[in-house]
């Protein structure tokens, strides 16, 4: 067995190589990055604590509800808020800024970020570590193991395009994705207050099979194509990134067509309802 001193030593090596890791690839400013971290975390505490204030006021269903559907409904406002939030920023960034405009004067489109892009990603990077902990804390009630692998794929690659800079042109393509969110908690909202049978949860259901067909089909689509025409900029960032850039889309992917699958047959079956 090693002693306490070489214990520490070892742990002191680690520590060592650790920071060094950090100091070769971490290109974006850490004030920025833990500032933006705790502004999401902050957020998202604050919005689930309103959420829990505000709904028995304004939802007289809530009261009604159990401990834990209620819980789950200050959980679903949370990521709401973060869908509204991350999707507007990744819509900004891909469509309308120039950070990532073709312009081959400016660099690799794949190595280009800004203090803003850095501080969006953090927030987001903030929210998932909330999610993520509540619920591994909750499991399973607030979601399987899908829910886990997905948010930990979200976490480490927003992460890493926060930390290096690298590939953040992907990662807001793929946080574009979040858009199809509010619809779906909307159809839970709905559920839970007794409306399943409503014209609203039909008309529901139809805008989540089109958001999700453009956000989380279309667009990944788009995405491989891009970086198969980038590919040149692509092989420019580390090996890390080129696997990530491939790895997490090609994986969000596969459950992307489940849910798709899941959420298809269930308009059909509402349809067939009316």
């Amino acid at each position: 067995m090693l002693s306490t001193a070489s214990t520490t030593m070892l742990v002191k090596s680690y520590l060592n190589q650790a920071e060094l890791l950090l100091k070769d690839y971490v290109s974006a400013d850490l004030f920025v990055v833990y500032t933006s971290i705790i502004i999401g975390i902050f957020a998202c505490k604050t919005v689930y604590e309103l959420s829990q204030l505000i709904s028995p006021v304004y939802f007289k269903s809530y009261s009604n509800l159990t401990k834990g559907i209620q819980l789950e409904w200050s959980n679903r406002a949370m990521s709401t808020f973060h869908a509204m939030y991350i999707a507007t920023m990744s819509l900004y960034f891909v469509l309308w800024s120039d950070l990532f405009v073709n312009d081959p004067q400016r660099g690799p489109v794949t190595l280009r970020s800004s203090t803003i892009s850095v501080s969006a990603l953090g927030v987001s990077v903030g929210y998932f570590l909330s999610d993520l902990s509540m619920i591994i804390w909750r499991y399973p009630s607030l979601g399987g193991m899908e829910y886990v692998v997905h948010h930990l794929l979200s976490l480490v690659s927003v992460a890493y395009a926060m930390l290096t800079g690298e590939a953040q042109i992907y990662t807001y393509m793929v946080l574009i994705s979040e858009a199809t969110t509010p619809s779906v908690n909307l159809r839970w909202y709905l559920d839970a207050a007794g409306m399943k049978r409503s014209k609203v949860y039909t008309i529901n259901g139809v805008v989540i099979f089109l958001a999700w067909l453009v956000a989380r089909i279309l667009l990944f689509i788009y995405l491989f194509w891009h970086s198969y025409l980038y590919y040149d900029q692509v092989k420019q960032i580390h090996e890390i990134g080129v696997v990530m850039v491939h790895a997490v889309p090609t994986v969000l992917s596969v459950m992307n067509l489940y849910w798709f699958s899941k959420i298809f047959k269930g308009m059909v079956k509402t349809l067939k309802r009316e």
